[in-house]
């Protein structure tokens, strides 16, 4: 029935012969054996899918639990943020973050404020020591101008400089600001700090985990060694990984030094400066430290014209979404000038910084958790006072471990500059 059966005749011995030789054709299978055969293999192909799917998200469990539980200074949302970046979920960070600040972005117009937040000692203004703007044109006063408002009729105090802490040789060394940055949106307002370099030392620290590959991390806080002489503290830039951002400490590289990055730079001298790299990619012996984060927002007292490229300026939102962003330049008198505001975009940060009087200035850090500037009080000890609103992160950011690098502002002492660790 299943098969057929032919005749072969052969040639033998002894005359010919027939033999029976039989030939089996292929049975096809019965419908439903067909299907049930199909069904297994489909099975199978399942069974190897789930146990792929579930070794990936076994190795993604634990390696997010393994993160979890290491030692960090950031809440549960923000390490859970930072896990999916370096786990190439950058794009689906990104693509959230556009999302959730395009929808939060502000509006036009609006209330006006009513008074600005308070910032530095109240009575301690540099209109104290008598200079004016005229005197800072002439080279007399070492403090710089009032910042110009923005607005026709300005707050109290709005751009007057305050200064912080206790005086170095008679003299503020850190003076800080507020004041609205666009007409079209009168209820931001910028943070602004003034360091005269005469008077202070800068000093840059690793943290916990930035930079990835520092040979050295000390205490990734202000060394108890050196509280006494603090000043201020403020965030540092992007992390290496956002634009293979270099750095350097006491001439041992932290992570390479990229030519065409804008790098601040602390010599031991006690200058700082900022400019586009073009050293290689190690620092030099009369370098204390660099660090890098991206290119210059402002050369020779100009926006950067390529300030429209978001392609330049990381990752993390571009250039033009409106969030917190921080940045540092550098005035004609080479004193070093922080700056952070909300919602700003890369040109908006670039022209509060250019308003502050940077001739040259590179973007750091942005995003709420980020941006931090502290001032210090020595009134029976050691006494932080957050000057940028910040709420993700305490008074006492840089007083314990930290997981990103940061600055640090000393009281300057005689002889070469140098990043101490102890």
């Amino acid at each position: 029935m299943g098969s057929k059966h032919a005749l072969k005749k052969r040639p033998g011995k002894g005359g010919p012969s027939r033999d029976l030789a039989i030939t089996t054709a292929p049975t096809p299978l019965i419908p439903h054996r067909a299907e049930a055969a199909q069904r297994r293999r489909r099975a199978r192909r399942r069974r190897l899918l789930a146990l792929a799917a579930l070794m990936l998200l076994s190795t993604a469990a634990y390696s997010y639990a393994a993160t979890m539980l290491r030692p960090s200074s950031l809440p549960l949302p923000v390490r859970t943020v930072e896990w999916v970046r370096a786990h190439h979920g950058n794009w689906l960070v990104d693509e959230a973050e556009h999302f959730y600040y395009s929808w939060k972005a502000p509006r036009k117009g609006g209330p006006q404020l009513k008074s600005l937040p308070p910032v530095g000692l109240a009575s301690a203004t540099t209109s104290g020591h008598g200079e004016s703007l005229g005197q800072w044109r002439a080279g007399v006063a070492p403090w710089p101008p009032p910042i110009k408002p923005v607005f026709a009729h300005p707050l109290p105090g709005e751009g007057v400089w305050k200064r912080t802490g206790p005086l170095v040789h008679g003299g503020p060394p850190v003076l800080v600001t507020t004041f609205r940055t666009e007409r079209d949106y009168p209820l931001i307002v910028a943070y602004v700090a003034w360091f005269d370099h005469t008077r202070t030392a800068l000093a840059f620290y690793p943290g916990r985990y930035e930079p990835p590959n520092a040979p050295v991390r000390g205490p990734m806080s202000v060394p108890e060694s050196q509280r006494t002489r603090l000043l201020a503290t403020f965030n540092g830039g992007f992390t290496y990984s956002d634009g293979y951002n270099g750095s350097s400490i006491n001439a041992r590289t932290y992570e390479p030094l990229q030519d065409g990055l804008a790098t601040l730079v602390g010599y031991r001298d006690g200058r700082v400066d900022i400019q586009t790299w073009t050293g290689g990619p190690n620092a030099g012996s009369q370098i204390a430290f660099a660090r890098q984060s991206l290119p210059l927002i402002i050369q020779d007292g100009r926006l950067n014209p390529a300030l429209n490229d978001s392609s330049q300026w990381g990752y993390t939102l571009g250039n033009a979404v409106r969030v917190w962003r921080t940045g540092v330049g550098i005035d004609r008198r080479g004193n070093l000038i922080y700056a952070a505001a909300n919602d700003q975009t890369v040109i908006t940060l670039a022209r509060i910084l250019q308003r502050a009087g940077a001739v040259r200035a590179m973007q750091f850090d942005i995003n709420p958790e980020w941006a931090t500037l502290i001032t210090y009080g020595h009134h029976g000890g050691l006494d932080p006072t957050k000057v940028v609103p910040n709420v993700q992160q305490p008074a006492t950011r840089y007083l314990v471990p930290d997981d990103r690098d940061f600055f640090a502002v000393y009281r300057r002492l005689p002889g070469p500059v140098a990043v101490p660790f102890h």
